[in-house]
């Protein structure tokens, strides 16, 4: 009998012992990521009901903020969950599109600041399972998705913020600017008495009932109930205290490899990395952090059906390559519809700028920020193989002399390539470079990659 119950004992502790995790050093965490460049940003709720219209009335700022920017009451846009039903919604479709894409790794908006879950909650009935006719978990058949297509999966979280659940915290900014009555003149009062909340609902608890009673429990549910979670993307620290961001990072513990970002309570926890907004860094504000630059395909987050600011894949292609240059990622948004679908606009950047990284992508995963000085006619990323380096020249400028300069590139070369069709190139070297030879048209009219292997690394003058 002693002897059964040992081998039990021991087959009770491997199992246990594959569970087991042991969070990796912060280099190890961030190498899946930094490899990765390229991310799609999700934002979907509710607020694609009303898609930017409150009372026949367009609401300024960006779709998901129409319940702040309209001032709407509580029960009012509580009714618009009841028009929420996503049949169209193929999480596998849209994982795919994502892969196709080029794109390593998802963050969807599990909870914005409107409040709503797009998942089962135990601590809120605002969610997609209880609060819709569609009735399901948005997020398990996703997850499921990305562990079949091999991209990574992280979810934003609105920890602060949070007009519908009683106590949650309100941008100060929020005033009646959008309120489609003319005569606002109780609302900003209200407002200005209550710390932004509009409506008393708001104001029927504390901020510390709202993060025992809904945030923290949500953030557990998250890293629990969805396998692997790549990434937690805190969105904003209104009204955090280190108390509250305290018992949020305690939860992480659930998720040893997890990364995070710098929205959670500045500064006391900056995260992993840094997350300027709609716009790329100049060289100049960079500080060797990692960083990420989050950006719209249109003006809006969320769907808002009359946005037709559409950057153009030539943009967003280039985008993706200034940022690589300088070291950082890219979390490109998509706002679905109500129904579940993705703009036909954005489904047809995603394949533009899929067709590009089919063939270029290898100048995109895995580099490093430029060792060059600014370049007049595109960008440079680089890898570092031993004594070898590897510079990709993203050409946004082709010659017309069919010369193009490199200057501050004084090394040995052992090759030089066209990677659209692998052409090799000379190359000859001068006191300020050297000059490559390139054919009178380019392969790509958006973005030409010529790949140059050197002897030893780049040393910038």
């Amino acid at each position: 009998m002693k002897k059964i119950l040992f081998v039990i004992m021991m087959i009770i502790g491997s199992f246990q012992s594959g569970f087991a995790q042991s969070e990796l050093p912060r280099n190890e965490r961030m190498q899946w990521w930094r490899d990765a460049r390229f991310g799609m940003f999700i934002h979907w709720g509710v607020y694609a009901v009303p898609a930017g219209i409150y009372n026949d009335h367009k609401i300024n700022k960006a779709a998901e903020w129409i319940m702040n920017r309209g001032k709407i009451p509580v029960p009012e846009y509580q009714a618009f969950a009841k028009q929420f039903n996503p049949v169209n919604y193929d999480a596998d479709a849209w994982v795919s599109m994502a892969k196709d894409a080029g794109m390593k790794y998802i963050v969807i908006t599990a909870k914005h600041h409107d409040g709503f879950a797009l998942f089962k909650t135990k601590v809120s009935q605002w969610n997609a399972v209880d609060a819709t006719p569609y009735g399901k978990d948005l997020l398990l058949p996703l997850a499921a998705a990305c562990k079949k297509y091999g991209i990574k999966l992280g979810f934003y979280y609105s920890q602060a913020q949070d007009w519908y659940n009683p106590g949650g915290a309100v941008a100060r900014k929020a005033t009646s600017e959008g309120w489609p009555n003319p005569d606002s003149s109780m609302i900003d009062a209200y407002t200005a008495e209550h710390a932004g909340h509009w409506d008393p609902a708001q104001t029927t608890a504390s901020m510390a009932d709202y993060m025992d009673g809904v945030a923290v429990p949500q953030v557990k549910e998250i890293l629990t109930n969805y396998g692997d979670v790549a990434v937690l993307w805190w969105d904003t620290p209104t009204n955090m205290t280190d108390e509250f961001a305290e018992k949020l990072t305690a939860l992480l513990k659930l998720q040893p490899n997890i990364i995070t970002n710098d929205r959670l309570k500045r500064p006391n926890f900056p995260g992993d990395f840094k997350t300027p907004e709609q716009k790329i860094p100049n060289l100049s504000d960079l500080d060797g952090k990692d960083w990420e630059t989050c950006m719209t395909m249109n003006g809006t987050w969320g769907y808002k059906r009359d946005d037709n600011k559409w950057k153009t894949p030539s943009t967003l292609i280039r985008n993706l390559i200034d940022i690589a240059s300088k070291g950082g990622n890219y979390l490109l948004n998509v706002g679905p519809t109500a129904e579940g679908e993705f703009p036909e606009q954005s489904v047809e950047a995603l394949k533009a700028m899929g067709a590009w990284m089919k063939i270029n992508g290898e100048a995109i995963y895995g580099t490093k920020a430029s060792p060059l000085h600014v370049l007049p006619w595109g960008r440079c990323t680089m890898k570092e193989h031993g004594d070898v380096t590897t510079l990709y020249l993203s050409v946004f400028d082709w010659p017309a002399d069919k010369k193009l300069m490199v200057a501050g590139v004084n090394n040995e070369c052992v090759s030089a390539t066209l990677v659209a069709n692998r052409e090799t190139l000379k190359i000859s070297s001068t006191d300020e470079g050297m000059t490559i030879d390139v054919p009178a048209a380019a392969p790509d009219p958006i973005a030409s990659v010529i790949k140059i292997e050197v002897k030893g690394k780049i040393n910038k003058k």
